[in-house]
């Protein structure tokens, strides 16, 4: 086993700290793709054809949500705020979207909650987690 792995406290530290840059990775991969192809303004448009004021600045905040704080998580900045923040968007999308398509994302269902759930729990561990070391607790 390599050094850096060599107690159970490395191989925790290591195990959160690849958790949180691959939910870095995932979430910035949804913010920038929404950017780049042109998504943001679609985004807001269906989120005020759903009822919400404001639909493209809402859009845009996800947006920016998810390209500027997954750099603050990955440098563990705000970790346990942002979070929290992300997992509220997720369970937001799974209202609105994912629960009316069922549970599984392909396979027996399309578009489904599974994947929007997975992320909200990894990232409310990664939070909490983080909390809790910040603390002194670790």
């Amino acid at each position: 086993m390599p050094r850096f792995l060599a107690t159970d406290a490395a191989r925790s530290r290591f195990g959160w700290d690849a958790l949180r840059v691959v939910l870095a990775g995932l979430i910035a991969a949804h913010g920038w793709a929404r950017l780049v192809e042109g998504g943001v303004v679609p985004f807001g448009a269906w989120l005020g054809s759903q009822g919400f004021p404001l639909g493209l600045g809402i859009a845009g905040a996800v947006t920016a949500l998810e390209i500027v704080g997954t750099v603050l998580l990955l440098a563990r900045r705000w970790v346990l705020p942002l979070c929290l923040a992300y997992a509220f968007v997720y369970a937001m999308g799974i209202v609105l979207v994912h629960a009316q398509a069922g549970w599984f994302v392909v396979g027996l269902g399309r578009n489904g909650a599974e994947y929007s759930v997975l992320l909200i729990a990894c990232l409310l561990c990664v939070g909490l987690q983080h909390g809790r070391a910040a603390r002194g607790a670790d």
